[in-house]
């Protein structure tokens, strides 16, 4: 069974960076594109950013478009957000996703889900 696992979370002032990473057991997460969401408290899963299998393919949400960064390194099988000029409403907890078909863009689907790491931005 396929499980990610983010890290990176915590708490952060706002205007600071910081980045997120997501791992894989069980299978090479190189083989697989991948996403980040997040979820705010009352809100519903936003979608953030996707990339391809290789690293030349990324799509971005205009709402972090110029402020996060979504990588991969497939020899350490890890991908990355790398979050800039954080914002207390980028408070929420953030998910890495994966799709064995491909897929990397809003509506996935993703055939994979971590369980989540909490960002929390204080003014």
């Amino acid at each position: 069974q396929e499980e990610l696992v983010e890290s990176g979370g915590g708490l952060v002032q706002a205007g600071a960076s910081t980045r997120l990473s997501c791992t894989a057991s069980g299978r090479i997460l190189g083989s697989y594109s991948m996403a980040w969401f997040r979820q705010a408290p009352g809100k519903e899963r936003e979608f953030l950013a996707g990339i391809g299998r290789s690293s030349g393919s990324t799509y971005y949400a205009d709402s972090v478009q110029g402020r996060f960064t979504i990588s991969r390194d497939n020899a350490k099988d890890t991908g990355y957000l790398q979050m800039n000029s954080l914002k207390p409403e980028d408070t929420a907890v953030y998910y890495c996703a994966a799709s064995d078909e491909g897929f990397y863009g809003p509506l996935g689907p993703y055939n994979y889900w971590g369980q989540g790491t909490q960002v929390t931005v204080s003014s």
